[in-house]
């Protein structure tokens, strides 16, 4: 049989998937709840490449509360970089809103890392600490030699925190560890 070429397709998902099947028990309104959650993170996404050409390109906005105007002209102000990839190991790594590292005019350098959020659903700095971890890990700082500035951009307010050096350090040493253990995994079962 000649099957026909679906191609273009490769790498997306359908909403209705077989590998998601647990939609063929939804009612209407669950499957609503579900629709309306992936046309949520659609805009998600598009809000996040919007963001970063106008980062990328210096465009202000104007001087609102507004999540998406807060957070692009902060990261302007900051001469942040957008959308950067910060790496441990095939194991560990993740792209990070925006970021800076700097010294400046300050004793010790400033580490901020922000993020923007256009869902409903409070979220908490957790993602934003491991970031900084990777940050640590791949360019060899120490936590505890800088100052550190975690900013959450949502529901038109801005979380800002200052992460405990401790924590970062275990999140560090756990991202070592698990990372060891995956490929000590990985070598038993694969040889």
């Amino acid at each position: 049989m000649r099957f026909n070429d679906h191609s273009r397709l490769a790498g997306s998902h359908a909403l209705l998937s077989p590998s998601k099947y647990a939609w063929v028990n939804y009612d209407e309104e669950k499957l609503d709840a579900m629709v309306m959650t992936s046309f949520a993170a659609q805009r998600g996404t598009h809000l996040h490449d919007l963001a970063e050409r106008m980062i990328t390109l210096g465009v202000r906005l104007p001087d609102t509360t507004a999540t998406l105007n807060q957070y692009v002209n902060d990261a302007i102000g900051f001469r942040m970089t957008p959308e950067q990839m910060l790496f441990y190991s095939p194991n560990c790594y993740g792209q990070v809103d925006t970021i800076s590292y700097s010294k400046g005019k300050r004793k010790v350098p400033l580490l901020r890392i922000h993020d923007l959020k256009t869902g409903v659903t409070q979220c908490k700095m957790g993602q934003l600490k491991v970031y900084v971890a990777l940050f640590c890990l791949e360019y060899g700082v120490k936590p505890g030699d800088i100052e550190i500035e975690m900013r959450i951009y949502q529901n038109d307010q801005v979380q800002i925190e200052s992460p405990d050096v401790v924590e970062i350090i275990q999140i560090m040493d756990r991202i070592v560890f698990f990372d060891r253990r995956i490929n000590q995994l990985r070598e038993e079962v694969h040889g």
